[in-house]
């Protein structure tokens, strides 16, 4: 094997620690000595020891001499577990491959010049593509201190979210499902309209076997969601926000009384302001959203440009029907130019049905 495998190796290792680690990244650490892997290891939850350690305590002859391959640079201060840099520096690791380096300013280059200090090798930029789009949502989190948005839906050929009588069970196939929990389970929120609670009074968790369900987020600007919805009967199960102008105690009471946390958000063109919300989600360490709303929630998303990246999962079918739903609503733009605009297109085929992603380009529709 070469460095190019290893750090292959090092990213898939990270992967396991997909919607467990947040807000902290993924991260994977492989261990090499006289050509033979002696130490894997990952990020396995928040709180626990970083891949490095891991990978340390897993070796299974002594590390001095060795080289590791991690995807994200060694941390080198105190959080929740001590610096990664120390106990490297203690092994007798004598070279550190590197595939990205942490954008957080208490690391930022420093855990490489720490390694260096002390005398060890230090190779950075290996699969540093590969490594930084596998922490997408940290890179942004640690920059912003607001949630990753991403927006999710699933619609026919012709565009369509439900049929004209509302009726939307189930466009998409099996693998295309499984897909969608999979993505519940890598973002830390999942979030979702009053409208979509009161149409389908769904549960918003992941069914995925040995995964955790996400924090709920229901966008409710006037409180119109039934104290008897699934959403609010679980509340005292599985965290979740209400976000509303509504001030009422009165009203608000039955529903912190189910467990339900609320956030006040300031009204902005007759709905709650995004912007704001995102700012207090990221204050309460979300540093990710899965955006399922209605057609109203998600051009609202879109215009208020809290939305990062957009998966579309179209099926084979076609609806027709001209009052039946759309994935984006809305009063719509004008003129093509005005667009929505995405990059860095990726196309996965599940089943009969294929997945469209995109990166949202910013700045372009944001309210003023």
């Amino acid at each position: 094997m070469n460095e190019i495998e290893y750090m292959k190796l090092a990213l898939s290792l990270a992967e396991k620690g997909s919607g467990f680690v947040n807000p902290n990244p993924m991260v994977g650490a492989v261990i090499v000595k006289n050509g033979e892997i002696i130490g894997m290891g990952c990020h396995e939850k928040y709180g626990q020891l970083h891949a490095e350690r891991n990978a340390l305590a897993a070796c299974t002859e002594p590390p001095g001499g060795a080289v590791m391959y991690v995807t994200l640079e060694p941390c080198c201060h105190y959080g929740k577990t001590p610096p990664c840099t120390e106990a490297i520096i203690e092994s007798g690791i004598r070279k550190v491959v590197v595939g990205s380096q942490d954008p957080n300013p208490k690391v930022g280059g420093k855990g490489i010049r720490i390694l260096r200090e002390n005398g060890i090798e230090v190779v950075t930029g290996v699969l540093e593509d590969e490594c930084t789009a596998l922490n997408e949502i940290f890179f942004h989190y640690i920059a912003t201190q607001t949630p990753f948005v991403t927006m999710k839906y699933a619609m026919t050929m012709d565009g369509k979210i439900a049929t004209y009588s509302g009726k939307s069970k189930w466009i998409t196939g099996g693998q295309a499902r499984e897909h969608v929990h999979r993505s519940r389970l890598r973002h830390a929120a999942i979030m979702a309209g009053s409208g979509t609670v009161i149409a389908d009074d769904p549960m918003l968790t992941c069914r995925i076997l040995g995964g955790r369900d996400p924090v709920r987020i229901i966008c409710d600007t006037r409180l119109r969601i039934p104290t008897e919805s699934n959403i609010v009967r679980t509340a005292d199960q599985i965290t979740t926000y209400i976000a509303t102008t509504c001030e009422d105690q009165a009203r608000l009471k039955p529903l912190t009384d189910a467990g339900c946390r609320i956030l006040t958000i300031s009204e902005k063109e007759g709905h709650i302001d995004l912007v704001e919300l995102m700012v207090k989600l990221g204050e309460e360490k979300i540093d990710s959203i899965l955006l399922e709303g209605g057609a109203s929630l998600n051009y609202s998303a879109l215009r208020a440009g809290i939305v990062n990246k957009v998966q579309a999962y179209v099926a084979p079918k076609i609806f027709g029907g001209r009052n039946a739903k759309t994935p984006v609503g809305g009063a719509g733009i004008e003129a093509p130019e005005e667009a929505f605009m995405l990059r860095d297109r990726k196309i996965t085929v599940l089943g009969s049905d294929i997945l469209i992603e995109g990166e949202v380009l910013k700045d372009v529709h944001r309210n003023s």
